[in-house]
């Protein structure tokens, strides 16, 4: 069987930190869902799912890069691609964007577009 590496998982508290201590966020989803409601962090990139394998060489190597998208699905295949591809420094974040606006954590947008369709993120294996 072939070595696989892991996606190091982390939580909504956690990404703060790394945010706190200059990591880099990419949301990977749909440029449409950003301009509706996004991660209020001072270095963010938006690189789309559907265009990730020609773009996520945008994302330097030499960076704490934490993965996110609205509910942690889409950032985790994302962040395994990059893993695949040489990326030592990636983590992806629990619970995506309606964990983080429920948490009460910085956003700018309408938060109705994630939380009216939302489950209790508070409870496991939620989002």
């Amino acid at each position: 069987m072939e070595n696989q590496t892991l996606v190091k998982e982390i939580s909504l508290f956690n990404a703060l930190e790394y945010v706190k201590n200059g990591a880099l966020f990419v949301d990977v989803r749909e440029k449409e869902e950003v301009d509706q409601l996004a991660y209020d962090v001072p270095n963010i990139i938006n690189i789309p799912l559907s265009v990730f394998e020609d773009h996520y060489t945008e994302i330097p190597k030499d960076k704490e890069v934490v993965m996110v998208c609205k509910g942690g699905g889409r950032s985790l295949r994302a962040a395994g691609f990059l893993v695949n591809h040489d990326y030592a420094n990636v983590v992806n974040m629990q619970n995506g964007i309606v964990g983080w606006v429920q948490s009460g954590f910085p956003f700018k947008g309408d938060k109705s577009s994630v939380i009216s369709n939302s489950c209790d993120c508070s409870k496991p294996g939620c989002c």
